[in-house]
């Protein structure tokens, strides 16, 4: 349980930094989720193609894959905590608890019973 509470810590961190230190210019963003809570994220790019690059770059699974690109919104990614193999949600809006809520939501409709947020980030223009 302390990697995850350390995963949100981190995810907060960068949710603030993103939501107050992006540039105008700077505004693009992704969401890559792989297998077992695997993720990467990337905001303040110039394109969402490098934004992309980078999001998979960091996720370093095999099975990765982009489920959110960040333009003026959010995205999070839940996971089951008590099997963070299994059921899993993603979800993106312009506000960071919407996406929160519909990462959560998707999880449990997944069949997850314990979902959490494992990790969310903003654009530059994003409300987080």
């Amino acid at each position: 349980m302390r990697g995850f509470q350390r995963s949100i810590l981190h995810a907060t961190i960068i949710s603030v930094t993103c939501a107050v230190g992006t540039s105008a210019g700077l505004a693009a963003g992704a969401l890559a989720i792989g297998a077992c809570g695997a993720y990467g994220q990337a905001f303040g790019y110039k394109s969402v193609d490098a934004a992309q690059d980078n999001a998979l770059q960091q996720c370093k699974e095999p099975g990765c894959r982009i489920v959110a690109v960040l333009r003026k919104t959010c995205a999070a990614l839940a996971v089951d905590v008590a099997n963070p193999c299994g059921p899993r949600g993603s979800g993106q809006a312009s506000q960071l608890g919407d996406a929160q809520n519909n990462a959560l939501r998707q999880c449990y409709r997944g069949g997850g019973k314990d979902c959490v947020i494992r990790t969310f980030v903003c654009d530059g223009k994003g409300r987080g």
